[in-house]
């Protein structure tokens, strides 16, 4: 059953174009942007080791396990 939606021109145009240029329908480009945007762990592992030779990240890394430590001394 199809409905009606109410969108802006310019989302649109836009939509109307990705379905011109990949000869789909306005279903098919919904349907994609809606799942290209799922929350998923995949770009999250893009990010892992990305760090990795950050001396700043390093520095702060080490500060960080300091105050940490005297925290859990004084209060824990």
């Amino acid at each position: 059953m199809a409905k009606t939606i109410m969108i802006s021109n310019d989302v649109y145009e836009r939509l109307k174009n990705i379905k011109e240029r990949e000869d789909k329908s306005f279903s098919e480009v919904v349907i994609e942007c809606l799942d290209s945007h799922k929350k998923t762990g995949k770009d999250l592992m893009k990010c892992f080791g990305i760090l990795k030779d950050d001396k700043e990240y390093d520095k702060i890394m080490k500060d960080t396990r300091k105050r940490w430590a005297e925290w859990t001394k004084k209060y824990a």
